[in-house]
């Protein structure tokens, strides 16, 4: 093991502004970030080590746009001019570049490196609110400025067309899927997620960056109520992401060379072994299946395969967990119990969901369980609809191979059905699901189906078909998935009949 070729994470930081019910003073993601860098330069107990970086990595920050955040932030800390580079939107970005670095200070690219991200969607939302123009109070627009929308981000025009275009619609399908595929009925499953968040509140009442202190049973996070209304079935609105979230983190990465250059105990530093990604297609509709994530089997196998562990070996998981389907396939991935908490932070329903950056908060607190003695650990993140996959396996003990990860993903191809339009006809259910209004009533229905001649068609319905299918899952508990029913597709406008 070559010390100069070896990375370490000697630094980590990770902050909130304010908290759910107890808003903060309006404060831009900038300021933010830097407040996290400092505490992670911080963290390293080393006054010099940030002379000695020579790049920053930003994840992209959606709450407001910054055309160049690493050299706003360099500026801002008095650091040399670095390479730099933001990501574009995706979750698994935090993890994704992780093992970037890890792979440049491998091959002697570079010696040590930030990597920062945050998000001020909590007071973006307040602002909004009252119509206060963010520039006016000072943020920086330029470069930077209000967010921009690409209606690309959307979805596939496919999936367009069938009204799936928001993951509160989308990721519901995968988990009904699932728990199809899995053998569970209905309650079954929103037991098992229930059980699984209410661990996660645990965690994130004991976290200082979380954005809630609340510790919720399974009982009052699987039953509907006016405080915790059905979005979109089988998740009640604490089984979704919480992105209105004022939230920052860091991390600082070098070789284990510059670590001991400058002082950083062995005790401190926490060694990247590396990861592995994998992507599969991007629209939906043209992947092989809703009940599995191929491009999350492939990276979880490659990066313990690369880093000669079985999982059963792993001390840490912590998923990716803006829908309970994510961290739920990412245990079966593993080969792990039901009943394990793949999670270190509380995830995004209770710690936070800080869009894109919600990762590094994870990477941070696992850095701090690796030092306490912790083994191995395995840390996943997520992005677009189950289609970005990236894992990074750390460590409090180096890898006797210094780093053994593979930066770029696999890039995964489907033999998917043909996707009809415009059909008349028998069909049997594939997946469903059924999004409510803010009354309370079912208001669209989603169908993913394949007729006869093993074609795939998709959809949305009106309130009409909504409440029937809303009917036919609840008396008695039962699934949709695998009935037969004549489906009239109109232009995405499906007519449903059971």
């Amino acid at each position: 093991m070559d010390p100069s070729r070896t990375p370490v994470i000697v630094g980590v930081g990770d902050i909130r502004s304010g908290r759910a019910g107890d808003p903060a003073a309006p404060r831009e993601p900038l300021d933010l970030i830097i407040e996290a860098a400092r505490a992670a330069l911080a963290d390293s107990g080393s006054a010099h080590l940030g002379s000695r970086i020579d790049a920053i990595h930003a994840v992209k920050t959606v709450s407001w746009s910054y055309d160049d955040l690493p050299g706003l932030l360099a500026a801002r800390l008095n650091l040399p001019s670095p390479r730099s580079s933001t990501s574009p939107i995706g979750g698994h970005w935090p993890a994704a570049l992780l093992d970037r670095i890890g792979d440049d200070i491998a091959a002697g690219r570079s010696a040590a490196v930030l990597l920062v991200g945050g998000e001020s969607q909590a007071t973006m939302t307040g602002l909004r609110k009252s119509g206060t123009d963010p520039a006016s109070l000072g943020w920086t627009s330029a470069p930077g400025g209000p967010p921009a929308f690409d209606p690309a981000d959307l979805g596939s025009p496919a999936m367009q067309r069938a009204g799936l275009i928001v993951p509160t619609r989308v990721y519901p399908l995968f988990e009904n899927r699932v728990a199809h595929e899995s053998g569970l009925g209905p309650d079954e499953s929103l037991s098992e997620s229930a059980r699984m968040y209410s661990a996660f509140s645990e965690l994130a009442a004991k976290n200082p960056a979380s954005w809630t202190s609340e510790v919720y049973s399974a009982e009052e996070i699987a039953t509907v109520s006016p405080g915790n209304r059905m979005v979109c079935e089988p998740y009640p609105l604490m089984l979704n992401a919480m992105p209105f979230v004022d939230q920052a983190a860091a991390v600082l990465v070098c070789s284990l060379a510059v670590a001991r250059d400058h002082g950083v105990p062995d005790d401190r530093t926490v060694y990247l072994w590396g990861g592995a990604g994998a992507t599969d297609p991007v629209d939906v509709l043209s992947r092989n299946g809703f009940g599995t994530s191929a491009a999350m089997t492939d990276a979880v196998h490659r990066a313990l395969s690369r880093a000669s562990i079985d999982a059963s070996a792993l001390d840490i998981v912590d998923a990716y967990s803006c829908f309970p389907v994510v961290p739920k396939l990412l245990v079966r991935t593993l080969g792990l119990p039901a009943s394990t908490v793949p999670s270190v932070t509380g995830g995004h329903s209770f710690f936070g969901g800080p869009l894109n950056s919600y990762t590094l908060h994870s990477i941070a607190e696992v850095t701090r369980r690796l030092r306490e003695g912790a083994g191995p650990a395995l840390v996943h993140g997520n992005g677009g609809y189950l289609t970005y996959q990236h894992v990074v396996v750390l460590a409090g003990a180096p890898h006797p191979g210094g780093y053994v990860g593979d930066p770029e993903p696999a890039q995964l191809s489907s033999e998917a059905p043909e996707l009809v339009t415009g059909y008349d006809g028998q069909a049997d259910i594939v997946t469903s699901t059924v999004e409510y209004g803010r009354d309370g009533a079912p208001a669209t229905g989603f169908v993913v189906a394949h007729t006869p001649d093993g074609r795939r068609l998709a959809g949305h319905t009106g309130p009409e078909e909504a409440v029937a299918l809303s009917a036919f899952a609840q008396t008695p508990a039962r699934s949709a998935i695998g009935r037969s029913v004549h489906v009239t597709d109109r232009d995405g406008v499906l007519s449903v009949r059971f």
